[in-house]
């Protein structure tokens, strides 16, 4: 299956919190970094996963936002280091190419946010993202 998704990050499950209908899923990346995914409880039975399950985190670019610096005081679990690689500008927004431990982010952000925060390549950010808005394929 080919999918649009192009923020897709191997990992592997290291624990698996299940609810009555949501689950809470963390998944350690190539480079040792944890994130969380939730996702329903059918998914979890359905996919098979659990803990050493084999995986790939899929974020939409739009579902991505960057900081110039770690946020505290935020209920955003997902909070990835890593260097601008590459801008690509519009009329209103912009696609930001962020190499992280592991892979690489793409953010679609706006292009005021680009202008308001400096971003240019070899800038320093965090990776945003909401544990609800990663998906999880197995591999």
């Amino acid at each position: 299956m080919s999918l649009s998704i192009r923020n897709q990050l191997p990992g592997t499950v290291t624990a698996v919190a299940t609810g009555e209908v949501m689950a809470t899923v963390k998944v350690r990346l190539g480079s040792g970094l944890e994130i969380t995914s939730a996702i329903t409880l059918d998914s979890v039975k359905d996919l098979g996963i659990a803990e050493g399950s084999r995986v790939r985190a899929l974020v939409k670019s739009t579902e991505v936002a960057l900081a110039t610096g770690p946020v505290a005081g935020l209920s955003i679990r997902n909070q990835i280091p890593g260097t601008v690689v590459e801008v690509a500008t519009g009329g209103a927004m912009a696609g930001v190419k962020v190499a992280v431990e592991g892979g690489e982010l793409t953010a679609a952000i706006t292009a005021d946010a680009v202008a308001d925060l400096g971003l240019v390549t070899g800038s320093t950010v965090v990776a945003l993202i909401k544990s609800t808005e990663v998906s999880l394929a197995t591999v």
